[in-house]
């Protein structure tokens, strides 16, 4: 498995170069608000979701943008995850 960053969201690349997963963000400023984060069944035993969202954390330092994650998922990890706190939106 590989990633892309796109403008918007961070994909998760099979070994053919198909779509097996993302991570989306609307950014308003300098806050991504997490909206979405899906990987396709085939792939969910993988850890790959966490994946995804440890990869836009690190996306988000690297752009000093705070994180608003309303995708329940993404909220999900930034609540087992304290590492994340230094860019969650308080």
């Amino acid at each position: 498995m590989d990633y892309r960053i796109d403008e918007d969201r961070i994909v998760l690349v099979n070994e053919e170069g198909n779509d097996g997963g993302e991570i989306t963000w609307a950014l308003a400023g300098d806050v991504m608000i997490i909206d979405h984060t899906f990987v396709d069944p085939t792939y969910r035993s993988g850890n790959y979701a966490s994946e995804l969202v440890k990869r836009m954390v690190d996306y988000a330092r690297d752009h000093s943008y705070e994180v608003l994650p309303l995708c329940p998922y993404a909220r999900s990890q930034f609540q087992k995850h304290p590492e994340y706190d230094d860019v969650l939106r308080k």
